[in-house]
Order: C-alpha cells, then structure tokens, then sequence
C-alpha cells in the first residue's frame, strides 16, 4: 500500500502520511465520545450538592429511562386542552419542546422537578404541555406554527388563547454544564404575566 502524504508538519516535524493521520483522528474521536458519554451517565446532582453546602461539581445525574416526552400523544389536543385550563386559571402556557433522547430536555425536567421555587412558579403561574420531537414524532404540523426551534429543549410561551408570546431559547438559561435555577426563575417571573 503506498502511503499518500498531506503536506501537514510543522518546522522541523516530518509530514503525516494519511494512515497515520487516520489513526490520530479515530481515537481523538473515541476519547471524545467517551468522555461525552462518562459526563451523561454519571455524576451526582448537582441540586442536591448545593442543597448540601457541597460544591457543584457537574451536571445533574439524570434517569435516561424515564420518559418525559410521549411521541404518540395528540399535541394539538394537549394545547386546547390548556387554553381552557388557562383562561380558566388565568394562567399563561409553556410548551417544553423536547425528546426523549435529549439530556439537556432531561436534565431541564429534573431542575423543574427538584427546585422548590421553579416547580411551585410554574404550578402557581403557567399549564405546562411537553411537546415531542423525535424521529417518531416531529408533531411538524404543530411546531411550524410557531418560529423555527434550533436547539432543545426549547420553550415557547402562550398567552391563555394560545397566542405566542415568547420563544426562548434554553441556552440562554444555562450556566456552564447545567441549568441556571436563577435564570430559569428570572424567565419564568418574566413571562407569568403576574
């Protein structure tokens, strides 16, 4: 097999031929999903280290058995059904647009789950609908009613007749490798209409 060389070296360093090239490309990108994986299934959360006095050492372990998002569910009926729990409660709507498959979509669920005051202003102020995006279930027909999602999870918040109001993009919300409770609180204290 005759070696093909690229050309790269730098100074005095030799040009890497492709095998060579390939090998150092392969298990760079090995290191990385291993490490990409390790930071998915482990460690502790980071809510209840902090509840602790412990310092936060990582994101939030997360049950990536437990489905939040349901992919056979009629999403259209979810959103009227929370217009009239809405304009009933006079209360405004967030939709949580999500999968299964997403850690960030996950490791949001755990913090409005875990955190006392993010889990009571979302009861007291909004009717939460998860909306399903996935490869069973894209619900294309309900998400291009409203602008394009470009990450997930993303949240977008409804008037009680159901007319947009926001559109959020959850990255905003995170601080490092986890969800920032304060701006989750700060968001959602914005858009209660309370």
């Amino acid at each position: 097999m005759k070696d093909i060389s690229l050309g790269i070296g730098m100074g005095n360093m030799p040009k890497m031929k492709l095998p060579t090239l390939s090998v150092l490309l392969v298990i760079t990108a090995l290191g990385f999903c291993q490490t990409t994986w390790a930071q998915t299934n482990s460690g502790q959360s980071s809510t209840s280290q902090v509840n602790s006095g412990q310092v936060n050492s990582g994101p939030p372990k997360v049950d990536m058995t437990k489905k939040i998002f349901d992919p056979t569910r009629d999403t259209a009926k979810d959103i009227a059904d929370a217009i009239k729990q809405a304009t009933k409660e006079k209360k405004r709507i967030l939709l949580d647009v999500g999968g299964n498959w997403c850690i960030w979509c996950r490791r949001l669920d755990l913090l409005m789950e875990t955190d006392k005051q993010i889990r009571d202003a979302l009861k007291q102020k909004f009717v939460v609908v998860k909306v399903n995006f996935s490869p069973e279930n894209k619900n294309e027909s309900i998400l291009s009613k409203y602008p394009a999602v470009t990450g997930y999870p993303h949240l977008f918040v409804l008037e009680k007749d159901g007319k947009l109001l926001h559109s959020q993009d959850t990255g905003l919300l995170e601080t490092g490798d986890h969800h920032d409770p304060a701006k989750v609180m700060e968001f959602l204290n914005k858009w209660s209409g309370k």
